[in-house]
């Protein structure tokens, strides 16, 4: 940890602006271990807003603390990959060697001990962030020394391996720096708009809504300012591919979003990168310093006249999701990331209210290749629906983990053959908010038509638990809820609640029955993507193997876990209201169970 910086200078470095206080607590946390109530109260006296305004925003990210921690914190990645692949070997070594548990810090306050969800390394299992550097692979022979050298405070140095597996012809092919920027600034902006519309390019996050639309959206929408916004937060578990893309091709993001800029008249850009990518941050601001030299950021970009554009960073803090659209931008202006209300959508409303066009890292180093390679070119490659490639981030059982770069439309089957997974019991396709496909559904194409996708595949051998994964799933959702709206809420931990029902042997047909009722509400009404897919490792391990279920459901008469007027008689008695005999009793068939 850094010696302590007076919070006036922090506050200082970033302009005083109440919009960026998310990047002043990072900078107290970095700086002075955890947000005191001292700190708190001078960044609030500074900005001129209330205390309870950082205290609230500080509490939605999981990487801010406000009470103190060690010197030295241990963030374990406990994805399902990790679980099943070493982490709990490697828990037991740390805390053995911390002298504390998970949760707790050493009695020295040298080391804290936590878990974090995923860390967008589960091709290289098991692995954790260490004072925010990310080391991989970790054995936990390894570990009794790492816990000495942080005693010692000797920081980490990062242990991360590159990870493409199979390159293809867009995404990691060689690119000449500049010259999808060049193409652009020499047509009208609605010709490359035109141009896009011509390569069919769909968003590459799995919803696929075309990108020229997008821009022509975003081009038309009124505003005082528009902005480009990269999103970097890929926090689904089991997917990794933007760590690689700013690993090998960081050019070709920023290349995208300048060409993005061009097209849609703004001047601005931000990358909003996932904390813990902050590894890779150093050497982003360097490609960035890079660019500019070059003449492809900043005033006149490629000599244009009138054509000023630059990026900056903007990192995140540990939130799931924060990788939705309207999320990053609330988090982007130094709020809490809760999803806000649609429409308006960010083309028109996005950033500070201005019209954005907010794009993943695939989809932008995609629409540079259309600019510097043109648009026949990319259609051909691909499928009639689905041109391009997609990048996947390969883990779990299989023999080469890593990121592919495949053409769209490759089978199941065959990616599996392709990373060395012969005998698989099944495939989650999408990560948790994705889809479970069983061998019987392996001939499906990877595709918009068929199976789209953010990219995650993870692979489960004949030897896993499937139900355990559904219920890993399930409860990574009710962690990373915002909490915002009941039904993803409460209906999410009712879910779990309910799956360690079946896996106990003590669910019944109706406890499925009444399991998908809950899941088809959760999915119809919450607020956001997060809740509409909480459901989702419930209902495709149902779907795609049922068998899963019915071998572990119990023959006794059905009794119910959870009566609804049980369940809210201490919220009835703090509020005041009538007690279970003046309430009207639900009958039988509509008791709630968890």
């Amino acid at each position: 940890m850094s010696s302590a910086e007076p919070i006036a200078a922090i506050a200082a470095r970033h302009g005083g602006d109440r919009r960026r206080l998310l990047d002043m607590v990072r900078d107290i946390h970095a700086r002075h271990g955890w947000l005191s109530p001292e700190a708190t109260a001078e960044l609030a006296g500074i900005l001129g807003i209330r205390p309870v305004e950082i205290r609230d925003m500080a509490s939605f990210y999981h990487f801010f603390t406000q009470k103190p921690v060690g010197r030295h914190v241990v963030r374990l990645c406990k994805a399902v990959v990790e679980k099943q692949h070493g982490m709990a070997a490697v828990a037991a070594a740390f805390e053995q060697a911390a002298g504390c548990r998970f949760g707790e810090t050493s009695a020295d306050g040298a080391i804290s001990l936590g878990y974090t969800s995923c860390l967008g390394m589960s091709d290289q299992p098991p692995s954790a962030m260490i004072d925010g550097t990310v080391i991989t692979r970790i054995d936990p022979a390894e570990v009794p020394e790492l816990v000495r050298r942080l005693r010692a405070d000797v920081r980490v140095a990062a242990r991360v391996d590159e990870g493409i597996v199979h390159t293809g012809p867009v995404i990691f092919s060689p690119m000449e720096r500049g010259a999808a920027i060049r193409t652009a600034v020499n047509l009208p902006p609605e010709e490359v708009i035109n141009r896009l519309n011509g390569s069919k390019l769909r968003g590459r996050g799995g919803a696929g809504f075309p990108t020229a639309m997008k821009w022509d959206f975003c081009r038309k929408a009124n505003g005082e300012a528009h902005y480009v916004v990269c999103n970097a937060d890929e926090g689904e578990p089991g997917t990794f591919k933007d760590r690689v893309v700013f690993a090998r091709v960081p050019d070709l993001v920023f290349e995208g979003m300048t060409v993005a800029a061009w097209a849609i008249g703004a001047r601005e850009g931000i990358l909003y990168l996932r904390a813990e990518y902050e590894y890779l941050r150093e050497g982003l601001e360097a490609v960035l310093d890079r660019r500019r030299r070059l003449g492809l950021l900043g005033s006149h970009v490629c000599g244009r006249e009138g054509f000023s554009f630059d990026i900056r960073i903007q990192m995140g803090a540990g939130a799931y999701v924060c990788g939705e659209e309207s999320s990053l931008l609330e988090s982007a202006e130094g709020r809490r990331g809760a999803p806000r209300d649609r429409p308006p959508f960010p083309v028109t409303r996005g950033y500070l209210g201005q019209p954005t066009a907010l794009n993943n890292a695939e989809t932008l180093c995609a629409a540079a290749r259309v600019l510097e390679k043109g648009s026949d070119w990319f259609a051909g490659i691909g499928t009639r629906d689905s041109t391009g490639t997609k990048l996947l981030s390969i883990s779990g059982d299989c023999a080469r983990p890593g990121v592919y770069e495949v053409e769209f439309g490759v089978t199941v089957s065959k990616l599996l053959e392709m990373v060395g997974a012969s005998d698989a019991q099944a495939v989650q396709i999408g990560g948790p908010s994705g889809a479970c496909f069983a061998p019987k559904d392996f001939g499906r194409r990877i595709c918009f038509e068929d199976v789209p996708t953010g990219g995650s595949v993870i692979v489960f051998g004949q030897n896993r638990d499937l139900l355990a994964v559904a219920r890993d799933f399930t409860e990574f959702f009710v962690e990373e809820s915002c909490g915002w709206c009941a039904p993803c809420r409460v209906g999410a931990t009712l879910l779990l609640k309910m799956l360690d029902r079946v896996r106990d042997g003590r669910a019944t047909k109706a406890d499925i029955a009444q399991m998908e009722e809950l899941a088809a509400t959760v999915r119809a009404t919450s607020r956001c993507g997060l809740g509409q897919t909480a459901a989702n490792p419930f209902l495709t391990t149902l779907r795609s193997l049922p068998g899963l279920y019915e071998a572990k459901l119990s023959k006794r008469p059905y009794e119910p876990v959870l009566r609804l007027d049980e369940a809210l008689a201490e919220a009835r008695r703090m509020a005041g209201r009538p007690g279970a005999a003046a309430v009207q009793q639900p009958a039988r068939g509509k008791e709630v169970r968890a």
